[in-house]
């Protein structure tokens, strides 16, 4: 996989990938002073599907055989439910070491469910000497629809580390030659993804200023989470599947805070469900399919 992914990348590409990162980045740290650098840095996360789509083929094997649409939707319950264990003890890590980090935290998802509901309230005062169901299906339609927006965004930076994770084995591929070409590139693999990891959790501190006990918090935890997201992405070798894991993730996580209560613990019930009907029908189907072959095999030796 670790050649797939450091095949030959064309100047456009790379030009493309090094505004996904670098360019992200640097206009992710503005969106702390402009409103601008917030819309261009969604429009990159927009744009940042279509390098998805040239990088996503470099993670497959050429042996690979293609999965039914049964064993993808497996793919992704499992994944699901991997990540939403793995951040669950993730979260109860952070809350434990990190008091600082978890207090302000939970204060902020506090204002942002406040500020939500005394707009709705606000809005709706103003409504009443309009026309108040109009205005109450688009209140609704704002509110939902942008946080719907910004999470489903949120997945595409999967597509951040699969490009940042290339360039640094592209880079590494150059400086360690000798070491690249012995074949030993495992290594290479698990420094990218950590270096790509730390990153993650860096920015997720660049938009806003913090006090540095609450920052090592905020980089710590989103690391984690971050190396959690690569481990899936090359357990998988699935860029889609990641990047909607992340984005569904992130979505709940947003309806718990002030629609649903325990939005997330539902729908990861939801998806145990599903995942224990299909893995059922997924081993019937292959029982079946073995007895067919056993079936054959005998009448084969009787002839």
């Amino acid at each position: 996989m670790t050649t797939n992914l450091t095949k030959p990348i064309s100047k456009k590409l790379l030009f493309a990938m090094l505004i996904v990162t670098i360019g992200a980045e640097i206009l992710l740290y503005l969106t702390r002073y402009s409103y601008m650098a917030g819309t261009l840095y969604d429009a990159m996360m927009v744009s940042s599907f279509f390098i998805g789509w040239k990088l996503h083929r470099r993670l497959k094997n050429s042996v690979d055989y293609p999965k039914t649409k049964r064993q993808l939707t497996l793919q992704f319950t499992g994944v699901f439910l991997i990540f939403f264990l793995g951040s669950t003890i993730i979260n109860m890590y952070s809350t434990y070491i990190f008091q600082d980090f978890s207090t302000n935290y939970d204060q902020y998802v506090q204002d942002y469910t406040d500020m939500q509901m005394a707009a709705g309230e606000d809005d709706g005062a103003e409504a009443d000497h309009i026309t108040k169901p109009i205005w109450s299906f688009f209140e609704k339609v704002d509110t939902i629809g942008y946080d719907l927006y910004t999470d489903t965004l949120a997945g595409l930076e999967e597509v951040w580390r699969l490009a940042y994770m290339i360039l640094l084995l592209v880079i590494f591929k150059k400086v360690f030659p000798r070491r690249w070409e012995s074949g030993r590139t495992d290594i290479f693999l698990m420094c990218a993804l950590f270096l790509t990891s730390i990153l993650f959790g860096i920015d997720h501190t660049l938009d806003s200023e913090q006090p540095w006990p609450i920052r090592i918090g905020a980089i710590v935890t989103f690391a984690n989470m971050g190396l959690l997201f690569g481990l899936i992405l090359l357990w998988t070798r699935n860029l889609w599947v990641t990047v909607l894991v992340h984005a569904l993730y992130d979505i709940t996580a947003t309806l718990s805070w002030y629609y649903i209560d325990y939005a997330v613990e539902l729908f990861a019930l939801a998806v145990l469900v599903v995942h224990l009907i299909l893995l059922t029908m997924e081993k019937l189907s292959h029982r079946r399919l073995n007895n067919q072959l056993e079936a054959v095999e005998l009448s084969q030796a009787a002839e």
